[in-house]
């Protein structure tokens, strides 16, 4: 048997003695940076540190955001931009999946491009790029998207009708384009298919009919969103300050992830191109939010900017409610990964076995607040401190004034019990502000939307509130728009008007 045995220890021999322990937080020098070179972020739990970002001795400029809907993820993506925008005059271009950010850009004096909306994008233009590889890369967003890659007499026939497109267009495909040349359209590659059918003379005419099958998707009238000359230069995005790339118009994912890749494609080769300079902090961010289509293909371009992109000063935001939607190549690699709220099993597992953080971080992320969060960093070099610390709240421009919408009191107790089932919506003022501006409300409905909400502490049954939207004469269409904005499911929304009428 083990004995304990008690001594009597003086101070002076207590203070000569080792003792093994890790500090809850960074060291001060590694989380408040120098704030002409950084962004403020919040203050730590612990300590009540000031944490400024700076990506200088961190591993790459990159970020992944999770979070469930209402923890503070667009918040936090909001003041991250505006105040690397302030320090460094930081570019960002959103890829905007949900058109959540178009009212928010519109206001900060940004720009919105809406696809399908007015604004269209030809995945043919070249931007600068030989023709040869611009086709290698409208190959690798049909592989992507389609089972093309299946069939490969498709393949090659497809992507010889791109060349030929080109050559005769008048551009040399090895070549850089002649800038003053129009670029063909998908409908001309559809068209030399087509006349090659016509000939009946190709020994497979199943495979060519599939191959034409396969394009006119994207060049049908109606459709054809990717078919037309571009009414933007995609060539500038990067240096055109807040950008909103809409894709909130698009008829389903498809056709968005084409449209996210072609402008990741085109981001991607515009950043090498421009090569590193002398400037601090970065050029140029761009975030993906929700965009688990193309977030989550190692073949994505996404990939190769979160490999390259600090050595030409671009970032990368992926945002997502869940973390397995990130592409592993990513999740892995970026510098900082920021938690906010998560509730579900699977998805903490995930982030626990990724970032190898303790049983305490585990249990304060699942009880986090909005805009509380879990910060790992990646730095250059060993430190002998925990990379993972807690946030006590992300300080925005403005205040963090909160509402929640909750939709228990229309749930029954086995939904109640079902910890996948959302009960309540939480948004900061300003998210809040944007959608129902999104709807088109004026200003004086918006105005009483709040009033009703201020009246009862910023907490409201979802019927209470429509039942207010209708009182002001709102179009259900609108109400219905809105509903889904905030992430309410259709059946949910058949019950909130079925309890209500």
């Amino acid at each position: 048997m083990t004995l304990l045995r008690i001594q009597n220890v003086m101070s002076n021999e207590l203070a000569k003695r080792a003792f093994f322990s890790r500090p809850p937080e960074p060291p001060f020098e590694f989380l408040l940076n120098d704030p002409t070179d950084s962004i403020f972020i919040g203050i730590t739990k612990l300590f009540k540190v000031p944490f400024t970002w700076t990506f200088a001795s961190l591993t790459n400029p990159h970020l992944a955001i999770v979070g469930i809907t209402g923890a503070g993820k667009s918040f936090l993506i909001k003041t991250f931009l505006i105040r690397a925008s302030y320090i460094w005059n930081t570019n960002a271009i959103i890829i905007d999946w949900a058109g959540e950010y178009k009212a928010w850009v519109r206001q900060s004096g940004g720009t919105v491009v809406s696809l399908a909306k007015g604004d269209f994008i030809n995945i043919m233009d070249l931007s600068g790029m030989k023709p040869l590889d611009r086709t290698k890369q409208i190959m690798n967003s049909f592989d992507i998207l389609t089972d093309i890659s299946n069939y490969p007499e498709q393949r090659r026939l497809t992507a010889e009708a791109i060349e030929q497109s080109y050559l005769n267009a008048g551009f040399d495909i090895a070549n850089p384009p002649d800038p003053k040349k129009d670029a063909p359209t998908i409908k001309d590659v559809v068209a030399l298919l087509e006349e090659k059918l016509e000939e009946n003379t190709y020994q497979y005419p199943a495979e060519l009919e599939n191959a034409i099958y396969r394009l006119r998707q994207f060049s049908r009238e109606g459709e054809d969103f990717f078919a037309k000359k571009s009414t933007i230069d995609l060539g500038k995005l990067s240096t055109s300050g807040l950008v909103s790339i809409d894709l909130s118009g698009l008829p389903d994912e498809q056709f968005r992830a084409m449209a996210a890749l072609f402008i990741l494609q085109t981001l991607k080769e515009k950043m090498r191109a421009e090569g590193w300079s002398a400037s601090k902090g970065l050029k140029a961010i761009i975030v993906l939010d929700e965009a688990w289509k193309i977030a989550g293909d190692d073949r994505s371009d996404a990939v190769m900017i979160v490999r390259e992109g600090r050595k030409y000063q671009f970032g990368l935001i992926v945002a997502s409610q869940n973390p397995t939607d990130i592409n592993e190549a990513i999740f892995s690699n970026v510098g900082t990964t920021i938690m906010l709220r998560v509730r579900f099993e699977k998805f903490m597992n995930y982030l626990q076995g990724s970032l190898n953080f303790s049983q305490f971080i585990r249990s304060e992320i699942s009880k986090f607040g909005v805009g509380q969060a879990a910060i790992d960093m990646s730095f250059h070099t060993s430190v002998q401190f925990p990379d993972i610390f807690i946030l006590d709240k992300v300080v925005g421009e403005i205040p963090l004034d909160m509402y929640t919408i909750t939709v228990a009191e229309i749930l029954n107790q086995d939904e109640l019990n079902n910890t996948a089932i959302q009960k309540e919506y939480t948004f900061s003022k300003m998210e809040m502000n944007s959608k129902l501006v999104e709807i088109n409300l004026g200003s004086g409905i918006i105005e009483k939307v709040f009033k009703e909400m201020d009246a009862k502490s910023g907490l409201v049954d979802i019927r209470l509130l429509v039942q207010a939207l209708i009182r002001d004469n709102v179009n259900k269409d609108l109400i219905l728009e809105f509903l889904r904005s905030i992430g309410i499911s259709d059946i949910l929304i058949t019950r909130i008007f079925t309890f209500i009428t």
